[in-house]
């Protein structure tokens, strides 16, 4: 489309000199669809602009769409994290399971998980400072 929108006026500041080997009918001819060619060029250019803004109300849709998504799937796995550190911790029912017969082994080791838990969930909700 840029490439030919320069075409036009070429051709028009071309014929508006003819040169003269060229007859009359082929100036008045060579005239017209030039500007045919030029009213095309036109409304090609007006046609961009609400293409562009389709494709981009389509993207906004399926990014909206994703972000849904995500969320139901963020929303699942929290939901099942308590389930799973519960079942972590009552099942471990095998011998030689460290702190097991300490009184206060169980109580150690929710304090590391719960440390672990806290590290790790501001390690991943740290404000970013590469971006």
């Amino acid at each position: 489309q840029r490439l030919l929108a320069l075409e036009p006026g070429s051709l028009l500041r071309l014929l508006n000199r003819p040169p003269t080997w060229l007859q009359k009918e082929d100036v008045k001819e060579l005239r017209k669809s030039t500007e045919e060619f030029a009213l095309i060029i036109n409304d090609l250019t007006a046609l961009g602009e609400p293409i562009k803004l389709l494709q981009e109300e389509i993207a906004a849709n399926l990014n909206e769409q994703s972000n849904r998504t995500l969320f139901t799937l963020t929303v699942v796995t929290v939901l099942a994290l308590p389930i799973n550190i519960i079942a972590g911790f009552f099942g471990m029912n095998v011998g030689g399971v460290p702190l097991a017969q300490d009184p206060e082994g169980f109580w150690i080791l929710v304090a590391l998980v719960a440390t672990f838990t806290l590290i790790a969930g501001r390690w991943a909700f740290r404000k970013r400072k590469d971006y």
